[in-house]
């Protein structure tokens, strides 16, 4: 029978009447009299003995007198094409769900915490940290000494330079950018004028359909805007309170790179416990974090009721025993130069408070003050660090997380097509 139903278009189209009328007499069995039941069982079963006996023929006749009987008996659908249709989708929405929930969920990275092995969103130039100091000091009504006003207009000409080298590639190479996870944002002031006003993104589903902005007191959109992460058109942009753009001066000349996009591997730890060094993905909820309703992503390194130590060489130390580069999951991340000082969005190793401090970064370990600080972990919990040491907020700044809180661990990144596409990295 398999066989004939490769190798005959007319087995192959009779079963697929068969099926479909079988399907309506089971959906309207209980709606129909005894007497339309049964011819059109009658002609099934008919049809059910031809296709066995491979007579192309009777096969086809049989076909006809199934659906000559099913249209006198059964009763008809209205708009028959658009339930079928509506069925399929909403059974091809159960199985997509499913799979989202027990075996593999999209996830996107929406910071940098986790570089150079997996990248979030970033942008070339980006003034979020120092627009954020410019909102910070006008909030106050603080004032800068001599130096830090130095510093601080040192930073804005340096981003301002990066601002004006950023070239927009047309063409095939536009393709190519994309395809790399790269988008470009351009406007030039049309005339004098300063930003008045930004507006949020605008949605359609999971898409970024456009964005507004008001320069001189004119409206201006931007379609289809790049994710911008964490951060806004605005902080990412530079647009600091009151400033004056001269006509045809860039407002707005930025690439912008898309986080990961990974699948996340909800299966596995069905079977076993997370083991040291995964990557996995973990709910917020009911943690010491403030953003209570995110799911961060983050390298595991202590497990339940282990000790933990950050020594002052930047390794760590599990329950008194060292993790170096030859401990697994770990070759990059202690894989660095010990005579090079830490770099942000490079492997240097874990960092505690006391080295941060000698290189000038900001406090990233509350709770690894020094290289003799002890941390217990509770008998139920996972601690996780990020790779980029210099700028992650992990377990050294709110501790553990239940475990029950892991949702999966790190399987397939699907997008963009760079380097870390697949599962190659770790």
């Amino acid at each position: 029978m398999i066989l004939r139903w490769f190798f005959s278009k007319t087995v192959r189209e009779a079963q697929t009447v068969h099926k479909h009328y079988r399907r309506l007499l089971a959906a309207q069995r209980d709606l129909l009299s005894p007497q339309s039941i049964a011819p059109v069982q009658s002609k099934l079963d008919e049809l059910t003995a031809a296709i066995k006996e491979g007579h192309k023929g009777r096969i086809n006749l049989k076909a006809e007198e199934l659906q000559f009987a099913a249209e006198k008996w059964l009763k008809p659908y209205p708009h028959a094409a658009w339930r079928e249709n509506v069925e399929v989708l909403l059974v091809a929405l159960a199985v997509a769900m499913g799979i989202r929930t027990f075996f593999l969920q999209p996830f996107k990275i929406p910071t940098g915490s986790m570089q150079p092995t997996l990248f979030g969103v970033t942008s070339e130039p980006d003034f979020t940290r120092a627009v954020s100091e410019v909102d910070y000091i006008n909030q106050r009504g603080l004032t800068l000494n001599d130096t830090e006003q130095s510093r601080l207009r040192d930073e804005v000409a340096g981003l301002q330079k990066i601002t004006k080298s950023v070239v927009i590639p047309s063409g095939w190479e536009r393709v190519k950018e994309w395809f790399k996870g790269n988008s470009f944002v351009h406007f030039v002031a049309p005339t004098e004028g300063k930003i008045e006003s930004v507006s949020p993104v605008q949605k359609l589903l999971i898409f970024n359909l456009c964005q507004s902005f008001t320069f001189a007191g004119v409206e201006h959109t931007l379609w289809f805007p790049p994710d911008f992460g964490e951060s806004d058109l605005r902080h990412r942009a530079g647009f600091f309170p009151g400033r004056l753009y001269h006509a045809g001066e860039d407002v707005i000349n930025m690439r912008a790179s898309a986080g990961d996009h990974l699948f996340v591997d909800r299966l596995t730890y069905n079977f076993r416990k997370p083991q040291r060094g995964e990557i996995v993905v973990f709910a917020t909820a009911g943690t010491q974090i403030q953003q209570q309703d995110q799911f961060y992503i983050k390298r595991l390194t202590v497990l339940p009721g282990e000790h933990v130590s950050i020594g002052n060489d930047r390794h760590m130390r599990i329950n008194g025993e060292r993790l170096d580069a030859s401990t697994r999951h770990f070759e990059n991340v202690y894989g660095f130069n010990p005579s090079q000082p830490p770099r942000e969005s490079q492997y240097s190793g874990h960092l505690n408070g006391t080295i941060a401090q000698q290189y000038g970064i900001p406090p990233v370990a509350p709770l690894f003050p020094d290289e003799d600080t002890v941390f217990t972990n509770g008998p139920d919990s996972y601690m996780v660090f990020g790779d980029n040491t210099c700028n992650s907020s992990d377990s050294r700044t709110w501790g553990t997380f239940p475990a029950q809180n892991i949702i999966g661990k790190s399987f397939f990144v699907y997008w963009p097509l760079t380097w870390r596409f697949g599962w190659g990295y770790r």
